[in-house]
């Protein structure tokens, strides 16, 4: 026979577990954002992409159409959404951004750059900028390369590596159709407005998980981290 403090009982469990386990995600997702902390670099912890897009039909929620792009700006860590022609036209073609993400789930990063024709900024005003990928440790990278190297980088996007050679910020499996990012890639950058910076990109799943198997796990929200030298020296030491 079920009482009332039977139920009672059984409430106050749930509303146990609950607590418990909202808390212990919450715990989990701060030590992985202090964990990236290091008092002088910018962290960005799961900035929402286009969430209501989908590379296919039949999921919950989402719509089966290419994913919006959307730019960001180191500066004020702003977010501008390219919704519509008019948002491009007005946003594409400028150097107020430094970032677009662009592409399925918006995981392909473009620096902004005036020169590369499938760039969103190609024929603005962003002519010096340019990406190096540095192989080693964000907190390792203490200085920008000379603007020789940059001048002669080849690196035009950053998105999918499909080989150790690749440039790109994560590998993706096209069994499990799961993306992982890639330890110790670092991408030094010549900005818009001369100044240097260097980029982690770090996971593009909700509540930076270490390892993700669930196919359906909340996707893109991105946790990335930079440090722009405002001095306007190479000097990018975080340590």
């Amino acid at each position: 026979m079920i009482t009332n403090k039977t139920v009672k009982k059984y409430c106050t469990l749930v509303l146990l577990f609950t607590v418990t386990f909202f808390t212990s995600c919450s715990s989990n997702e701060e030590d992985t954002t202090a964990s990236l902390t290091d008092g002088k670099s910018t962290v960005i912890s799961d900035l929402a992409g286009d969430t209501g897009a989908s590379m296919g039909g039949g999921t919950d929620g989402k719509e089966q159409r290419s994913f919006h792009t959307f730019l960001f700006r180191f500066s004020d860590q702003k977010q501008i959404w390219l919704h519509t022609k008019a948002d491009s036209l007005q946003y594409m073609k400028t150097g107020n951004w430094d970032l677009a993400f662009t592409g399925p789930y918006n995981s392909e990063v473009f620096v902004n750059n005036a020169k590369y024709q499938y760039n969103p900024g190609f024929g603005g005003p962003a002519e010096k900028t340019a990406v190096i990928l540095v192989n080693d440790d964000y907190k390792n990278v203490n200085q920008a390369p000379t603007d020789a190297s940059f001048d002669a980088s080849e690196v035009t996007k950053i998105g999918w590596a499909s080989s150790e050679s690749s440039a790109g910020w994560f590998y993706y499996s096209l069994s499990s159709h799961i993306m992982q990012s890639i330890p110790n890639r670092t991408y030094a950058i010549r900005l818009p407005n001369g100044k240097y910076a260097k980029l982690q990109l770090i996971n593009a799943y909700k509540g930076n998980p270490p390892a993700v198997t669930d196919l359906n796990w909340p996707a893109p929200y991105f946790t990335f981290r930079y440090y722009v030298q405002n001095d306007g020296s190479k000097n990018l030491n975080t340590k």
